[in-house]
């Protein structure tokens, strides 16, 4: 059983921990072997330490009765103005182990609902056109509402965009079972 809360600074080591592993055992063949080798946690946990920081309450995460992470995700005001939603996912995701069994349901709902608290009614996000996962934003009620390529750096990577224009309504549709927030 896992319960949602709020991040705190003591949970960082941990986001940053899944946010390396479900980079390295999902994008293979979409991004680069050497920029998935290189990802280190200790700085992936500075730039959560910073996010959190000037973005408290915005950073979900999902908790075993250990309090052991099983995944995370974020979110906030759309940071491009690009397509007509107010809010957007920056990350969700969930451990390797722990994936399909609901826990990326659930931190979506309570990002939904933060999002709805934070005056926000609609929300979108970015995820990469060769994810096999991104059909898990469709059955959740998600629109694919456009394609772009993505800025990595040095080369761009094909990704798509899926909105929902109701938020309230799209936690009534995506919610299996209800997200209690800390």
């Amino acid at each position: 059983m896992w319960s949602i809360r709020s991040a705190r600074a003591t949970d960082i080591q941990a986001i940053a921990k899944v946010d390396v592993e479900t980079w390295q055992t999902t994008y293979p063949g979409m991004l680069p072997d050497n920029l998935l080798m290189a990802l280190d946690p200790r700085q992936r946990a500075r730039q959560w330490s910073r996010f959190i920081a000037h973005r408290p309450g915005d950073t979900l995460i999902a908790v075993d009765e250990r309090e052991h992470v099983l995944g995370f995700g974020s979110c906030g005001p759309q940071r491009e103005t690009l397509l007509p939603y107010a809010g957007e996912i920056f990350t969700l995701y969930v451990a390797p182990d722990y994936q399909g069994q609901g826990v990326g349901r659930q931190l979506l709902v309570a990002l939904f609902q933060r999002m709805i608290r934070g005056g926000l009614g609609s929300a979108m996000l970015w995820v990469l056109a060769a994810n096999p996962s991104r059909y898990f934003y469709e059955r959740v009620g998600g629109r694919r509402v456009a394609d772009r390529l993505l800025d990595m750096g040095s080369f761009g990577v094909p990704a798509v965009a899926y909105g929902w224009p109701d938020l309230a309504d799209a936690v009534r549709r995506a919610a299996g079972a209800r997200s209690r927030i800390d």
